[in-house]
């Protein structure tokens, strides 16, 4: 093997290892900012952590360049380099992250007409299912005599310094979450197993246990433990979590990444995907942090998902937007977006707004209401998987950021979303009543938990919003968002004169941040149903003093408490402890 090859791959994998390194620097921390209930400094690392990934890149890429002189590619050489590459990850903790690491540099350095698998790896060298040896966990057999115990142990365990409250009360009532949620009682556990993951998953204001009760050979249920900071120097168990779809939820592409402090991410995902079989390997390595890996493997899934299927991308159903052009490919539950050349008049932003909106989201503590984006530059598709309706929207609305080469088409710039119906759709077709109501109570409930994470929507029209399988609604438009802390609410002054209220123009001055949430109704809430049961769920909304409040508690440091699960199943509200 060439010398220089050899050279070539122990520089990339040293960046990736200081990459790593500075991934578990900011991972390591969550522990001491979570028992300081330094709540800030969660969100600040948080973001740092996701923004070191492409400070790394372009630091090896750098270093390689001045190092070596690499100006050009040479593909003789660079099959050397991953040959080279592959060797040294043969006992490597991270070999499918390398993998990525390798790529996010190759793609910075060359043309996209070189990503090819003798370059890069489009397909993997790891064995995924070598994992599941490296798992860090705890087991223990559990039984009606013992399972108290057996609580106690695992609390007792935990890797914090703050005190954990526990007493029988709470055991008791994980009792009978535990009953409740797996619909087997706790006298008929016998010769069931309990395995705990050794690391914890931080994230926002808590703390997650996480493991699985496996009862007989084929009956596999989660077993999540938010704790709680009381910030009077006391840890709390806040519920138990044992169903799949709960756990799901927690685990969702609408929240912040879970810090886990582990050198095994695959063997992470490995058990996560235990619990959670119908998450792909993809969602699971995103949701703790690991989105670029995320990406990779994304990628991987929706070219194998392409060979297996023949049906074609169409423009994505619901009313088309003044941004974004989104098309999907009904096979398959996700959305493609690109941002449009030109915008509608009334849209007064760039592109790169457009972008930097986006980013924001992707920093930004999401509070289970904000969907997740996997970004990509210039994304090869098989042109003739495309309706002749999408191409000519395409080349009407996006010709810019197209380019084609043979039988593919590129594109320049693409956001992949998780696919969900539109609300205004779900709501046309909604139902019942009952179905109708919760949507609607959802709706209210997204907008003043994305409040509460400081994020003004901007557009709350209903086309802005989905709704999940799981009967969530998220936001997903972002490009006229902006920090809450950033308006100015106000009430609409009363009129001088009766004619005040027929005239074209307001009597009162508009500034550019000013917002009337009195307004809200006029344009959001037209149809007379939606706005009987809107302004029984949420007549704060309309109210000045709901946003002033909560501008309120963000100027004084206060965050809020969002939960990932409902309120019902929080310890408080069944007992006291």
């Amino acid at each position: 093997m060439l010398p220089l090859a050899k050279d070539i791959a122990q520089a990339i994998l040293s960046g990736f290892n200081r990459h790593y390194h500075t991934f578990l620097y900011f991972t390591q921390g969550a522990n001491a900012r979570f028992e300081s209930a330094d709540w800030k400094s969660v969100q600040e690392h948080s973001a740092l952590r996701i923004q070191s990934y492409d400070a790394k890149v372009n630091e090896a890429v750098t270093l390689l360049k001045n190092r070596f002189g690499i100006k050009t590619l040479d593909e003789h050489i660079w099959h050397w380099v991953k040959a080279a590459y592959i060797e040294l990850l043969s006992d490597h903790k991270q070999p499918e992250l390398a993998e990525s690491f390798f790529n996010s540099l190759f793609c910075r350095m060359f043309d996209r007409r070189y990503y090819l698998n003798e370059n890069i790896f489009v397909k993997t060298q790891v064995d995924p299912d070598t994992f599941s040896a490296y798992t860090e966990s705890d087991r223990y057999q559990i039984n009606q005599q013992n399972i108290h115990d057996v609580y106690k142990t695992i609390i007792d365990k935990l890797p914090l310094t703050l005190p954990v409250r526990q007493d029988q009360t709470l055991y008791r009532l994980m009792d009978e979450a535990l009953s409740e949620q797996i619909q087997e009682d706790i006298d008929t556990l016998q010769h069931a197993e309990l395995e705990i993951l050794q690391p914890l998953f931080y994230r926002n204001k808590a703390a997650y246990v996480v493991g699985k009760i496996s009862v007989g050979p084929s009956k596999t249920f989660p077993f999540v433990l938010p704790v709680l900071n009381n910030e009077k120097g006391e840890l709390y168990i806040d519920s138990l979590i044992a169903n799949k779809q709960d756990t799901a939820i927690i685990f969702g592409f609408a929240r912040a990444y879970f810090m886990v402090d582990t050198q095994y991410p695959g063997a992470i995902v490995h058990f996560l995907k235990s619990i959670l079989p119908s998450k792909t390997a993809s969602e699971l390595y995103t949701c703790i942090g690991l989105q670029k890996h995320g990406k990779t493997l994304f990628y991987r899934d929706f070219l194998e998902h392409l060979s297996q299927t023949d049906d074609d991308f169409v423009v994505a159903p619901g009313i088309r937007g003044m941004v974004m052009t989104v098309f999907t490919l009904p096979s398959y539950p996700f959305v493609f977006k690109l941002i449009k050349d030109k915008f509608a008049p009334q849209k007064e932003m760039t592109h790169a707004t457009v972008k930097e909106k986006y980013q924001l989201v992707k920093q930004h503590d999401r509070v289970g209401r904000m969907a997740d984006t996997l970004e990509f530059s210039w994304v090869a598709f098989p042109l003739n998987r495309f309706s002749d309706e999408l191409l000519n929207e395409l080349k009407k609305t996006v010709q810019s950021q197209l380019r084609i080469e043979g039988d593919m088409l590129l594109l320049k710039h693409v956001y992949i979303e998780r696919r969900m119906t539109p609300l205004n759709l779900y709501l046309d077709d909604a139902k019942t009543e009952e179905q109708y109501i919760h949507a609607i109570r959802e709706y209210g409930l997204a907008i003043k938990q994305i409040a509460a994470a400081n994020i003004f929507p901007g557009d709350m029209l209903f086309k802005n919003f989905g709704v999940t399988r799981h009967g969530r609604v998220i936001f997903y438009d972002y490009d006229e968002i902006c920090y809450l802390s950033e308006c100015n609410f106000r009430h609409i002054p009363p009129p001088r004169y009766p004619e005040d209220e027929m005239a074209s123009e307001p009597w009162y001055s508009v500034a550019p941040n000013d917002i009337f949430p009195e307004e809200f109704a006029s344009f959001l809430l037209c149809d007379p149903n939606t706005r009987k049961h809107f302004k029984a769920l949420h007549p704060d909304l309309l109210e000045a003093t709901f946003w002033q409040s909560k501008q309120a508690n963000i100027r004084s440091g206060l965050f809020e408490d969002v939960f990932p699960y409902n309120e019902q199943k929080r310890f408080k509200n069944r007992a006291s402890l």
